[in-house]
């Protein structure tokens, strides 16, 4: 709905009710990071976007395996910022890492690798390197 303080207000409620029954290191927790992350990310405050989804991936780095599909999905919001900030170098840089776990994670027709060669490929379209953001789009198809 696009009412994003009050988003806030809900989703670090919620995150307190975490802090207090679950231990520092729990998904959970990281998840309630990045859920604010993401709000602050369609707010436009990017720097507050990265802190929280920074928040999120330490936890999920701890927490889980190296080839956990939580942790591309972390990686892949970090790009999502970055890309939205225009630092097109370091959005590539986290969607390659975001896929690298996917492509050894997931099927090769799961949606996530699919939506992760996208937005590699737009970061390419962006960087105006058509023919490589083609062959990502493709794939992507």
């Amino acid at each position: 709905m696009g009412d994003y303080s009050k988003a806030l207000e809900f989703y670090e409620k919620a995150h307190k009710i975490y802090e207090k029954a679950l231990p520092p290191n729990h998904p959970s927790l990281a998840t309630s990071y990045s859920n604010i992350g993401g709000v602050y990310k369609n707010m436009g405050d990017y720097s507050r976007a990265l802190e929280f989804h920074e928040k999120s991936l330490k936890i999920k780095e701890k927490a889980l395996p190296t080839n956990h599909p939580s942790l591309a999905t972390s990686y892949n919001n970090i790009g999502l910022v970055y890309k939205n900030m225009g630092d097109d170098s370091k959005a590539l840089e986290f969607y390659e890492k975001s896929h690298e776990i996917y492509e050894k994670a997931l099927p090769p027709n799961h949606p996530n690798l699919a939506s992760s060669y996208n937005n590699i490929g737009g970061v390419y379209a962006d960087m105006g390197d058509y023919s490589t953001a083609l062959d990502f789009y493709a794939k992507d198809l």
